[in-house]
């Protein structure tokens, strides 16, 4: 696998200059595009040097850490298109929960028969992607649902109308990888000197699983919320 150097990295300032450009000349905010490319650089290294004192030294009290800080700023984060309204932290925080440890255990005992759960290697960026693509799937699916409930949609049709809107992307994933893309894990299988017969096998693994994590957190978000807002219709008559 061919090693990236720092000056070689500098290179990659091209697109982002590019896009300053653009921002620039349409009178946009050419600094938010800045101010996110220097945060993505400064946590990428932080993160990286603290991965390899993690899988230097692992822990299950340090991976336990990791992951509930990951947990919670997830649903900090999806909540962000409703976070003026009220009652959506704890169900998103109980979807990613539920949700996540379920195909965490799925993945790590059953499919990948890691032997030990806290091996930072495994839990850590796969935790990552679970969390990342079911945190976008409760932040679509609670800003439809809050959009529907708005324009005086019954609250079971609007659960489901979320609930769809929040899987459209995984829906569309599925159907375009391998003809449109390859996935981000499988190509840096590939690119890391992995056959590709292997990376498939890993990536199908991974695809399926964020499928079933997205579709479960929404789902058990939706209902947290419409349960209570039902019974709250209820009490009121």
């Amino acid at each position: 696998m061919t090693t990236i150097s720092w000056l070689d990295l500098s290179w990659c300032l091209i697109p982002v200059v590019l896009v300053c450009i653009i921002y620039f000349y349409w009178q946009g905010k050419p600094q938010e595009v800045l101010m996110a490319s220097a945060r993505m650089v400064i946590q990428l290294v932080a993160v990286g040097y603290v991965l390899v004192s993690i899988f230097d030294n692992p822990s299950p009290w340090v991976s336990l850490m990791i992951v509930s800080v990951m947990m919670v700023v997830a649903a900090w984060i999806a909540i962000r298109p409703v976070r003026h309204q009220t009652g959506f932290l704890m169900p998103a925080l109980m979807a990613l929960t539920i949700s996540v440890t379920f195909h965490m255990f799925i993945t790590l005992a059953l499919v990948l028969k890691a032997p030990s759960w806290y091996q930072p290697e495994l839990l850590i960026p796969i935790a990552g992607m679970f969390f990342a693509n079911t945190m976008n799937s409760i932040s679509l699916a609670a800003e439809r649902y809050q959009a529907e409930v708005n324009n005086h949609i019954d609250i079971e049709s609007a659960r489901l109308n979320a609930f769809h809107a929040a899987m459209i992307p995984q829906i569309n994933g599925l159907l375009a990888v391998g003809l449109v893309a390859l996935p981000g894990m499988m190509t840096g299988q590939i690119l890391s000197g992995v056959s590709p017969l292997v990376a498939v096998r890993y990536q199908i693994m991974i695809m399926t699983m964020i499928l079933g994590a997205t579709g479960l957190g929404a789902a058990i978000m939706l209902w947290l919320i419409s349960r209570k807002q039902l019974s709250n219709t209820k009490k009121a008559t």
